[in-house]
């Protein structure tokens, strides 16, 4: 079933938080979207896991990236449970780098959201490139 970002309270509500965050770059503001428990395969090889992990890596990027806005237009919603939404789809970012260079990319994206005391919280995240090609192992 596909619904906007803006009509699923379970996305809305992560990616306002999350953008919160990321509008200057704040380790905790970002980190603050994720459970306690959280997983993430995200920009850097390494599996990150819990929240600590999830702080060290949105601060190893302080200097580089200075803000950052997400979006996940016409995405596909799967209901887990009344707490639990997967979510898959396209991934777009805006990036405010150092030196003031401005650049977007696109990605693919899946991400799991839980809901919590708190809200809605992301519990999984992972997002890789598109591939040119079919990862087939040729050269």
């Amino acid at each position: 079933m596909k619904v906007a970002e803006a009509v699923h309270p379970a996305l809305a509500q992560v990616l306002e938080k999350w953008n919160l965050g990321a509008a200057n770059w704040d380790p905790a503001g970002l980190s603050a979207a994720y459970t306690d428990d959280g997983l993430m395969y995200a920009g850097r090889p390494e599996h990150v896991v819990g929240h600590e992990a999830i702080l060290k890596y949105f601060a190893s990027y302080e200097g580089e990236i200075l803000g950052a806005h997400l979006t996940m237009p016409d995405p596909i919603i799967r209901p887990l449970a009344d707490d639990a939404v997967l979510i898959q789809g396209d991934v777009h970012f805006k990036f405010h780098l150092s030196g003031d260079e401005h650049t977007r990319t696109h990605m693919r994206g899946t991400l799991v959201l839980v809901k919590r005391n708190e809200g809605w919280r992301i519990l999984d995240h992972h997002f890789s490139a598109v591939p040119e090609a079919p990862p087939l192992g040729r050269s």
